[in-house]
Order: C-alpha cells, then structure tokens, then sequence
C-alpha cells in the first residue's frame, strides 16, 4: 500500500504494511505520524502524546521543528481524527485532535511556539537510562557492532519470546533433564490430573513462591512450568528478580509436553518426593 510523506514541500513516497484493510494512508513529517485515509486516525508515535509531546532533549531534538510538525500538520486533522500516541505512561491509549488542540499543557489553547520551546528546554528531566547505547543502536538499526546477535543463555537453546520471556522448547528439556531443574508451579492437585506431571519436578505454586524461593537450587538452570506456559512465565520473573541467573519458562506448558508425547508421570497422588509441596 503506497503512502504519502510530506518532508518539507517534498512530497516521497514510501511503500507501508497493510495494516488498514486497503486504506491508504498519509505519512506527515510529524515525524512518522500515520494518518487514515479518511482522516479518523492518526499514530502519532512519540510526537504528540496525550496531554503532552515528545521530549527534544537528545538524539538531534529541536523543539521549535517538533511545534510546527503538530501545530501545522497533525492540528490541521479534523477535531474527532483520534490519536493514537505510541506509549502512554498513565495507562491512556487514545485522545483527539480537538482534546489536544484544546488541553494539552505543552501545546494546546492560547500557546506559542515560544511557550512550547520554553517548556520543552525547562523540563529538567534525567538522563534515559541506556540512551548513550540505545541512540548507536537505532543509527545503525540496531546492528551489533561486532555483528553478533547475542544470546540468551550459553547453557541452552532459549529464546526471547514476543511477550519478552525466555522459553525453551520442551524436546531440549526432555532431552536434558539431568541437566536442568523443572519447577512445577501449578497447584498440587493439578499435578494429578490427565496431563500429569514431569517426574523430576519440583512442586512450588506460584502464589508460594515468593515466600518459597530458598527452596529452589541454583546450582542449574531453572525451567518453570505449568499447565500452558502462562503461570510459569510469570515464575521466571520471580525468579530473575530473585537473582536466578539461569531460568526459562517452559514453551506451550505440560499441553505442548503431551502433545509431542514426551513422558510424564500420572497418577492418583503416588508420586515422587519432589513433586509434594510443603505441607502448611
């Protein structure tokens, strides 16, 4: 899907994923705000936030640029366009132009460009934490400089999942157990039912595990399970928190573990010493 990109009185074109039913879309220099078509939306990134705008301080800012971008182009959308910003620090998703134009403190109602540049040079914020590697990174699009991708973990194949974890696959385990320590963190009846449980596990609930973390080794990696991999990713969090150096949540949870066939242990409460959690 062809988009328009307004850079100064240079219109360029650039091709975008299609990511709004066939719609086509205009770029304006704001810079990189996406707007619909018709004129109902418009992604704003991190240029015109809700009840606020992007700070200028680093990385070639200027704030005076960043004024005409909202108030010549994105301001010029109807008052119901919807803006969409690219993150928001108090939970809001969604504004509009009319909002904006009327509210926002940095930008709205009566302000100049000489009100905007003001506040935005005063707004005395600290560094970004990891800004003096983060800008290298996004001028080179994050290339390494070694041209190496770094790994998770040197102990085994982990990725990083989309969500942000690091899983996994269950063949590696299952090939690796003597390697490894499974942590179980279903609660103790599940252990007993039609998905069973992996023999080596240990069982921790994970609204125990907090209070429980000495019970867990550390002399080998961590792996986390439960019964789809949701708890159990949550566990890893704990876990790094606590200063684990070496966990990962155990991809698709016991449903992916039965489905590959790898070998569990069932039964009707006779299991292992490993797998009885604490009594209270």
């Amino acid at each position: 899907m062809a988009a328009r990109q307004t850079v100064g009185s240079r219109p360029i074109h650039q091709r975008m994923i299609d990511a709004w039913n066939a719609q086509d879309a205009e770029a304006f220099a704001a810079p990189f705000t996406y707007v619909t078509d018709d004129h109902r939306m418009a992604f704003t990134g991190d240029c015109l936030l809700i009840r606020g705008a992007g700070r200028c301080d680093f990385q070639q800012g200027n704030a005076s640029t960043l004024h005409r971008s909202i108030t010549e182009q994105i301001f010029s959308l109807p008052d119901d366009c919807l803006i969409f910003p690219g993150h928001d620090y108090s939970g809001r998703t969604v504004s509009s132009v009319g909002e904006e134009r009327a509210h926002n403190p940095r930008i709205g109602g009566q302000a100049d460009e000489r009100d905007f540049v003001g506040f935005m040079e005063n707004l005395n914020l600290p560094h970004p934490k990891q800004i003096d590697i983060a800008v290298p990174a996004n001028l080179c699009c994050g290339k390494p400089q070694d041209e190496k991708v770094p790994r998770p973990a040197d102990w085994g194949p982990v990725r990083r999942s989309y969500a942000g974890l690091l899983e996994i696959e269950p063949e590696w385990v299952a090939e690796h157990l003597g390697e490894v320590h499974v942590l179980d963190v279903r609660q103790p009846e599940e252990l007993v039912d039609k998905l069973g449980c992996i023999a080596t596990a240990q069982c921790v609930p994970l609204n125990e595990l907090k209070n429980r973390l000495g019970e867990v080794p550390k002399d080998k990696p961590v792996i986390s399970v439960c019964h789809a991999g949701m708890r159990s990713g949550q566990a890893t969090v704990i876990l790094r928190d606590a200063g684990f150096p070496r966990v990962a949540n155990l991809h698709g949870g016991m449903l992916l573990w039965q489905q590959m066939g790898l070998p569990v242990l069932r039964g009707t409460g006779q299991t292992t010493s490993m797998l009885i959690p604490r009594a209270n």
